[in-house]
């Protein structure tokens, strides 16, 4: 095999070699980080040997990969270079990175409705589709954060504990002072950089509720996992509700608790475009601003009205 067919191996190795890290690696590329460490092992496989070592500092590059680094990062520069050049042939292609959990839970039920509004157009999410592989940025990039200039807000969300319809019953048998006793917590880490979001011990903290070790249970890094396990009936969860949205008009997830016990979060899912002059790109950013508008509109029916933001809209470009 032909070492040009590694090229998203490579992407991952130059990036991960750059910033230390796989994390750092997997927020550029809009991939998760087990994705990136594939993809360097996949690359290792074939090169028969490791390329990093770890450290305090992070991933240390080996030193045969770093003498061919200062090579990558000149390949790389140049590829992207040359689909800039190139950009007016790729046709109708839109190249999206977004967040794992975006991607799954909200955007690819909904890429059905814009595929069939604009079927010529050719898309691809973190890599996967039917655009072809691209070096350069992603046209258009999705992330939950802090909302700032020079981003589109998209929409924000709304914490609080979820559960299965069969667990809800379980509940409601109980005395509502001990209804957590007994039921396994699943935890999540997606919103742990947001100030404002919820966990267990400080949502317990603020109800007239029993319950021993709150910090105890299965951590889960993805939404999309947590919520599988919520489903099976594994326990009980504190999740955002726009992602969940689905399944619960669904009916395969219940509210055991008041909305008001819930929270907002401060961070939002936004999203950057690039080559905003493109056709097929503002039908793109016109169709998710429509489709976030209704999720959005979804969450402030159930939990009231979002509160005026400065951020809204349209940002100013910084």
């Amino acid at each position: 095999m032909a070492l040009h067919l590694h090229l998203r191996s490579l992407q991952a190795v130059e990036l991960a070699a750059r910033s230390g890290s796989l994390k750092a690696a997997a927020d550029k590329l809009g991939i998760t980080p087990a994705a990136v460490g594939q993809r360097v092992k996949a690359l290792e496989d074939y090169l028969g040997g490791e390329l990093f070592v770890r450290g305090r500092a992070g991933l240390i590059p080996t030193t045969s990969l770093a003498e061919a680094l200062p090579h990558l990062a000149v390949a790389f520069a140049e590829l992207e270079r040359a689909s800039v050049y190139l950009d007016i042939q790729r046709g109708q292609e839109l190249h999206i990175a977004a967040e794992p959990d975006f991607a799954d839970l909200w955007l690819a039920p909904r890429l059905e409705d814009f595929q069939a509004r604009h079927p010529n157009i050719a898309i691809s999410v973190n890599g996967a589709g039917a655009a072809g592989f691209r070096a350069a940025p992603a046209d258009c990039e999705i992330r939950f954060e802090a909302p700032h200039a020079g981003v589109e807000r998209l929409f924000d969300d709304y914490l609080l504990p979820v559960v299965s319809p069969e667990n809800l019953q379980r509940l409601a048998g109980l005395a509502p002072r001990d209804r957590l006793e007994g039921f396994p917590l699943l935890h999540l880490d997606f919103y742990r950089n947001d100030p404002a979001a919820l966990d267990w011990p400080k949502w317990i903290a603020g109800q007239p509720l029993v319950r021993a070790h709150p910090e105890r249970g299965i951590r889960f890094q993805r939404i999309l996992r947590l919520l599988d396990a919520v489903g099976a009936d594994a326990g009980l969860a504190i999740c955002g509700l726009a992602l969940a949205a689905d399944r619960f008009d669904r009916g395969e997830l219940a509210l055991p608790f008041p909305i008001e016990t819930g929270r907002r979060t401060s961070h939002v899912f936004t999203a950057r475009f690039r080559g905003e002059t493109r056709p097929h790109m503002r039908r793109f950013r016109a169709w998710l601003l429509e489709a976030s508008a209704a999720t959005q509109g979804w969450l402030d029916a159930r939990v009231g009205p979002s509160p005026p933001a400065g951020e809204g809209g349209r940002e100013a470009d910084g």
